[in-house]
């Protein structure tokens, strides 16, 4: 993961930054620890691969933060400075408290964001690579504006309206709910070679 210098961030954008690095060590655990056939096997029908929670978080990562980007730029543009900490409001904070993981309630994943059947190892290694990189020059670009009063249109919900610090701290949390059901994955019956 490409990791920017956290000492350069306001406290918040350095725990997400803490909390993304986290998610991308366990990813890259289950990575090195399965291998393609494991990575790709499905307990059920309705159920996900750990590849699928993983490719998941990669596309929903990049739909998210392609609203969230040019709303920090123009900020910055503007001489907006960091207002922090990070305040969300009554439906940003809902939204975080279900994403948590252990999942709550099960969401179905908007179609655009469905993951794909199958996932090649070393296509899905390089896709975490690069997405996760991107978080990370999306926080530091956030460093200087208010994420508070700076907002972007959810892109899955285009009638919500998200601080871009929620946006963060929601992505954030995303990836743990996902990891989370990745990790469950190994210990389904019929998980090819056990663990």
């Amino acid at each position: 993961m490409a990791t920017g210098a956290a000492s350069s961030l306001p406290d918040d954008l350095r725990e997400i930054q803490a909390q993304l690095e986290a998610s991308d060590r366990e990813a890259h655990a289950l990575l090195r620890e399965f291998n393609e056939e494991q990575l790709n096997w499905r307990p059920d029908e309705r159920s996900w691969s750990i590849a699928q929670c993983l490719d998941h978080l990669n596309v929903t990562n990049r739909v998210y933060m392609a609203p969230m980007l040019p709303k920090i730029q123009q900020a910055r543009k503007a001489g907006a400075v960091w207002r922090g900490p990070i305040r969300s409001g009554f439906v940003g904070r809902w939204f975080l408290g279900h994403l948590e993981p252990p999942p709550k309630p099960r969401i179905p994943a908007p179609r655009n964001v469905v993951p794909a059947a199958r996932k090649d190892r070393a296509e899905l290694i390089e896709d975490w690579r690069r997405t996760q990189g991107e978080l990370i020059a999306v926080l530091h670009e956030a460093a200087g504006i208010d994420v508070n009063s700076t907002r972007f249109v959810n892109p899955f919900f285009s009638l919500l309206r998200f601080r871009v610090g929620t946006g963060l701290q929601i992505i954030a949390a995303h990836e743990r709910r996902h990891l989370w059901q990745a990790q469950q994955v190994p210990g389904r019956a019929g998980f090819p070679g056990g663990r």
